[in-house]
């Protein structure tokens, strides 16, 4: 089964691509926020679009605030889990 694991470098590369992110922004960071790395609320709607689309993924909180970089990563990583799984 090949890899899906979802990572923090692919959402940083993610948010560069759909919320213009600039890659001098990117963090190592789990506990960042999205406020901590320039983005607003606009920039994590275009994520949740992205994040439905691509992996079938919803952040149901509509408010940035309310979840850190690695909390995103593990929603969608286990996502994907479970999608390979099936």
């Amino acid at each position: 089964m090949p890899d899906t694991t979802f990572t923090l470098s692919d959402l940083m590369t993610l948010l560069t691509e759909k919320a213009g992110l600039p890659p001098t922004s990117h963090t190592t960071d789990p506990d960042a926020r999205f406020a901590d790395i320039g983005l607003d609320s606009l920039a994590f709607l275009s994520m949740q679009t992205e994040l439905q689309d691509r992996y079938g993924t919803e952040m149901p909180d509509d408010s940035p605030d309310h979840y850190t970089l690695g909390e995103i990563v593990e929603r969608v990583d286990a996502a994907q889990r479970s999608a390979g799984m099936a």
